[in-house]
């Protein structure tokens, strides 16, 4: 008999593998969906390794196979038991990175009365009688209904007493399936008859609306959609007649959801490579030509035409019988990116981020899987597309931190995922970036990654080609009495930028009207309950917002703590630099994109378009307009204030500043007319701000990785962030001291010395949505070691390599 190691669908499972026996009738391979019994429940699992040993005595057999063929190729399966490994995370949580959209199901739990009767001496609580009373009216009844009727915690407490007693027993049954292929109707020609003698007898029966439904089958020469037959004029009776006579056949198909509108993409063709351009380009192709996995660091200064590489390395991949990857930090640059690799690769591109519906998701997923694409473009998750003959993965922007996963499992970074997918297939990596993240180009100082540089921007005709930028110091602005959000300079450029009918970016990255309201009697700052950080003033919605768990409020009139009437709003956000700017350039067309008015599906479609169209003079946005769009009519970027990313507790500040700044600097002067950049700030003098001044990447990294030498911080040394959480903030803290006594011991009887433990102590927000935080942070030569083997209690998370120390 043959045995299979499956990763089990629940909580319970973590990082462990169960053992099942696979029944005589199964074909059962590696990577195949299948059904085991888990407890009382029928759960989903993975096949992930097949053995003539059981791992342990006592095993269940397979109830049954949910695919016929294998959900998740064998380079995939090895991929996410690296992801596992590495990332401490359960390895379901890995495997379903690689599902199709929508194929998780959950058991879900009905309840029925039973015929026992009530005994008069049994009591029962009013929830339970409630619930049995409900239950007798119907055969069955969902947990969920239940709970709705009566609460989550008295339904609960209800049923278990209910079930106890013998009074109502659970069933458990297999979440529907969330999404099908779509099916619509098609109208065809029945091609056992003959048409054209149908045709002339309905005629001759003056039948002539039927003859010419006929005609214009027969004319379109396949199986038309039955909506397309209708809106030609002709009625759903007519239809019948010709089906009833069996001339014409009504009949499902199915139909791709086009997430892609070609309507306005126009082929393009190849340009010509300027030198290094070329020199990349030839590094790179030799690099797919040999088959073996390699890594290349494309570091081209904004402008530099760094996409014009990838979409020639594509071709070559393509030529070479192999496919691509091309990932983006933000779904805002997704359709940019697309409409570019559509128009080289015309229906050959495929695309893939959370903002498509999830049928358009699942009929993507599934014609990848086919090799229907030659191209995958997407946001981070794309880099689990189940595109066949990989050749080539193309990270643009590679140091954004929106390529780190930190909502849910697994707390992958899909930079690290990227190489090692490579090292499994034999594809090549370019990891792009006019302001590389300093571990990366640590690597290609140490020979781990070969570096490639595009030095110069592209020169367009009339085109300066240089940026020119300005610091302002707005310590020397308060001293001449300029208390305006613009300083003279930047107030002068924006008047000589739409007197010349150009456009203009100005860059503030925080969002709102105010940055927190405070009161003017008693200092006290109106925070968030839930979260004990202050909340934003947002004029639109006239309400306090916090930007951490979504609560809003009304703005105090009065102070809770001291009753004073002397309410402040300080600091400002896009709203309020919105209306300031429509008070200081009233002419102005005013366009505001952050992830408040972002929230409806094309909304940064829209958004881009009528900034292509020139519909704006100003657009106001935090960081979503600094990440690669290309806008020609842009001259001038006016940054508001640099300070807001420099002055934050994290060993990644000044990181973050410099390429936050530089990339936002990159926005202006991409077209014919020359750049400017004038950046506002208190701190001229912090070396990432001179670094951007001097337009120097090779100046930041030195000053950047000595400091980071100096501390042991990456990438010279690992670090492991453990977060626990609670809604008790002492039961926390004795947590958190309870594990760190318990590594402590570990590292003391294992002979350890090159890690260090820091902490535990309350996170930089101590609390969020209600539970208390706490932190501690090991750091030194694989710190990840010591957790490899236990598994951590229910309220920790581990974060490996994490973006910073908050």
């Amino acid at each position: 008999m043959s045995y299979a190691e499956v990763s089990v669908n629940s909580p319970a499972g973590r990082r462990q593998l169960f053992s099942y026996s696979i029944p005589p009738e199964l074909d059962v391979c590696p990577g195949q969906a299948v059904w085991v019994p888990f407890g009382n429940y029928t759960l989903q699992g993975i096949v992930v390794s097949i053995s003539q040993f059981s791992a342990v005595q006592a095993v269940r057999p397979i109830d049954g196979i949910i695919e016929n063929t294998p959900v998740i190729p064998p380079a995939s399966l090895k991929l996410a038991q690296w992801i596992s490994s590495y990332y401490l995370c359960p390895i379901f949580s890995a495997l379903s990175c690689f599902l199709p959209p929508g194929f998780e199901r959950q058991p879900l739990t009905f309840l029925s009365a039973t015929d026992k009767v009530l005994p008069d001496d049994i009591a029962l609580s009013e929830g339970a009688r409630q619930a049995l009373k409900l239950l007798r009216q119907t055969p069955e009844i969902s947990l969920k209904q239940l709970e709705k009727a009566l609460g989550k915690k008295a339904s609960q407490k209800a049923v278990g007493q209910l079930v106890e007693r013998g009074l109502a027993q659970r069933h458990y049954r297999i979440q529907k399936e969330k999404i099908k292929p779509r099916l619509e109707n098609y109208l065809r020609l029945n091609e056992q008859s003959d048409i054209s003698s149908a045709i002339a007898q309905l005629q001759k029966r003056r039948a002539v609306k039927q003859a010419e439904l006929l005609n214009y089958l027969k004319q379109q020469n396949a199986a038309v959609p039955l909506s397309s037959v209708l809106e030609a004029g002709f009625s759903r009776a007519l239809i019948k007649q010709l089906t009833t006579q069996n001339i014409a056949i009504l009949e499902k198909i199915s139909v791709e959801r086009e997430p892609i509108d070609y309507t306005h993409v126009r082929c393009d063709k190849t340009l010509t490579l300027n030198e290094a351009q070329q020199a990349a380009l030839t590094a790179i192709c030799s690099g797919l030509q040999s088959g073996r996995a390699g890594v290349f660091v494309l570091h081209g200064v904004t402008g530099s035409g760094k996409t014009e590489v990838y979409l020639q390395a594509l071709a070559q991949a393509v030529n070479l019988g192999r496919k691509g990857l091309v990932l983006v930090p933000e779904i805002a640059l997704t359709p940019q990116t697309i409409e570019r690799f559509a128009a080289r690769f015309p229906r050959h591109v495929a695309v893939l981020h959370s903002h498509l519906s999830l049928g358009e998701q699942f009929d993507q997923w599934h014609s990848i899987s086919r090799g229907d694409f030659d191209v995958v473009v997407g946001a981070r998750s794309a880099i689990f597309a189940p595109q066949p003959q990989l050749g080539l993965i193309v990270i643009d922007e590679e140091h954004e931190w929106t390529y780190k996963q930190q909502e849910h499992l697994p707390y992958y970074h899909t930079r690290n995922v990227a190489i090692k997918l490579a090292e499994l297939t034999g594809a090549t990596v370019v990891l792009g970036s006019a302001t590389p993240d300093v571990g990366t180009y640590y690597n290609t100082q140490n020979g781990s990654h070969t570096l490639l540089k595009l030095p110069q921007r592209i020169k367009l005709k009339g085109n300066a080609s240089e940026l020119s930028i300005e610091l302002v110091d707005l310590r020397e602005e308060l001293k001449r009495g300029n208390l305006s959000i613009f300083s003279r300079s930047l107030h002068e450029g924006i008047t000589e930028a739409l007197a010349r009918q150009e456009q203009v970016i100005l860059f503030f990255n925080r969002r709102g009207s105010a940055s927190f309201v405070q009161c003017r009697t008693c200092s006290l700052v109106v925070q968030c309950r839930r979260c004990h950080v202050p909340m934003s003033y947002h004029s639109a919605e006239e309400s306090l917002i916090c930007h951490h768990c979504n609560y809003h409020t009304a703005v105090p009139t009065i102070c809770p703590r001291c009753h004073s009437r002397r309410i402040k709003f300080v600091g400002i956000g896009t709203q309020k630099l919105e209306e300031e700017t429509a008070r200081e350039f009233p002419q102005a067309r005013l366009l505001r994109w952050d992830s408040d008015v972002t929230r409806s599906r094309h909304a940064h479609e829209m958004l881009m378009h009528k900034m292509k169209t020139r519909q704006v003079d100003i657009l106001i946005g935090t960081q979503m307009v600094a990440k690669g769009l290309d806008l020609p009519h842009v001259t001038l970027v006016g940054v508001i204030s640099a300070d807001t990313s420099i002055n934050l507790p994290d060993f990644r500040a000044g990181e973050r500043a410099f390429q936050l700044l530089t990339q936002v600097a990159g926005r202006a002067g991409r077209g014919e007319k020359a750049g400017k950049v004038i950046i506002q700030t208190y701190s001229p003098e912090h070396y990432a701000v001179q670094a951007v001044l001097q337009q120097s990447y090779i100046s930041f990294y030195k000053q950047e990785v000595t400091q980071r030498q100096n501390l042991n911080s990456p990438p010279f040394s690992k670090m492991v962030r453990l977060t626990y959480v609670h809604t008790n903030e002492k039961a926390a803290q004795n947590e958190a001291e309870r594990l760190k006594r318990q590594l402590t011991a570990l590292m003391s009887s294992a002979g350890i010395v090159d890690v260090q433990i820091s902490g535990p102590a309350p996170a930089f927000m101590a609390r969020l949505r209600g539970r208390y935080r706490f932190q501690m942070t090991l750091r030194g030569n694989q710190p990840a070691r010591l957790l490899e083997n236990g598994e951590l209690p229910a309220g920790w998370s581990v974060d490996v390599d994490p973006l910073g120390l908050n």
